[in-house]
């Protein structure tokens, strides 16, 4: 209980140094790669933390931190095109279990993805891959959900 505590009040944090830090700033592509800066540093066991963008009826690749990545993701194909279709989060604990997972990374076993919304519309998703298997839990997905929520008010 007391670690549950102590990660939320972390991830609130987050959020507050992620408000601070967009405060101002309006140019999408600074606040994105800032974002994912951030994110990147604060999450251990991760190996690519960035977005996606949705463009011309599927996502293509937007600031991150990791190695190179797959460029361009069909609507409902992978994590991320599923979480675009459902309009939800999709925290995954085995990517290889995933029916139609996309393997941009060969090292990554688990992914959690949140779609990004603006004005109601889909504008992209928050993608976060591990090498670890069941890397996120649900006390992560609040807070990345939380962060993403901060983050939409600044695109």
């Amino acid at each position: 209980m007391a670690q549950s505590s102590a990660l939320k009040d972390q991830y609130n944090l987050l959020g507050k140094q992620l408000d601070a830090l967009l405060e101002g700033e309006h140019d999408t592509i600074a606040n994105l790669s800032n974002a994912s800066a951030l994110l990147n540093q604060f999450l251990d066991e991760v190996n690519w933390t960035g977005f996606y963008l949705w463009k011309n009826d599927e996502l293509i690749l937007g600031p991150f931190q990791g190695n190179p990545a797959c460029v361009h993701i069909a609507y409902g194909k992978g994590v991320c095109g599923t979480a675009v279709k459902d309009r939800e989060t999709k925290r995954v604990a085995d990517v290889h279990a995933f029916p139609g997972h996309i393997a941009c990374d060969a090292a990554s076993n688990s992914e959690i993805v949140v779609p990004l919304f603006k004005d109601g519309e889909v504008f992209g998703v928050l993608d976060i891959d591990s090498p670890l298997k069941e890397r996120f839990t649900e006390e992560d997905q609040q807070g990345i959900e939380a962060f993403a929520q901060i983050l939409e008010k600044h695109l």
